[in-house]
């Protein structure tokens, strides 16, 4: 597959060819819904907690006795059948994270790129440089038409460009190595740097 490469300024830089192996892929929703969920539960906090009864903070005495109220049987207020009392079987902090083989891994991340080439949603950047300033980075962003972007540099992006791109609206930035499925799909458009696309077709072959 070859795409046409650009510059930041939207001038023309020749083209590249990209492996079908990893961008030419026919898209699978059902190995992409699978990375998807494996990463949103990894993230998941899972902090959250309920008091149970031997927490709750109420007296430990028998309410009334035992026998001869004609009501039912009852030890003290911290039971779940009251009102503020414990609660039964309730979250308790844990992990919500679970295995995904790394051969799906991998291979949703393949899918997830030939999915924005299929859609047209790629873009293969010449160099992602700017002068530092985000001004004259957001004029540039505007003029390509990038309202959702997400930009994959090489192995370390560069540091005016992070520092210009870091206060607008919907662009991001990661290095290869921070490359997922997550980013890439919740992205209007993926721009890659021509050393963003040789690292990933290394990472992934």
């Amino acid at each position: 597959m070859k795409l046409k490469v650009i510059k930041i300024d939207g001038a023309s830089a020749g083209s590249v060819e990209l492996v079908d192996e990893i961008f030419g892929l026919d898209p699978r929703v059902d190995i992409l819904h699978r990375v998807v969920r494996w990463q949103r539960n990894k993230a998941q906090a899972g902090t959250h907690k309920v008091k149970t009864r031997s927490e709750t903070s109420y007296s430990r005495k028998k309410i009334y006795r035992q026998k001869g109220t004609g009501g039912a049987r009852h030890g003290d207020r911290n039971a779940p059948i009251f009102r503020k009392g414990g609660v039964y079987k309730g979250p308790t902090p844990r992990s919500h994270a679970h295995d995904l083989p790394k051969k799906v891994r991998t291979l949703g991340l393949k899918h997830a790129l030939s999915a924005k080439a299929k859609e047209g949603a790629l873009v293969v950047l010449d160099k992602a440089t700017a002068s530092g300033k985000t001004s004259e980075l957001a004029k540039q962003v505007k003029q390509l038409g990038w309202k959702r972007a997400l930009v994959i540099d090489g192995v370390e992006v560069n540091g005016e460009f992070a520092q210009a791109a870091r206060n607008i609206e919907g662009l991001d930035i990661l290095p290869t190595i921070g490359a997922n499925v997550y980013d890439i799909l919740k992205r209007d458009t993926l721009v890659l740097t021509k050393a963003g696309v040789e690292a990933l077709e290394a990472r992934l072959k």
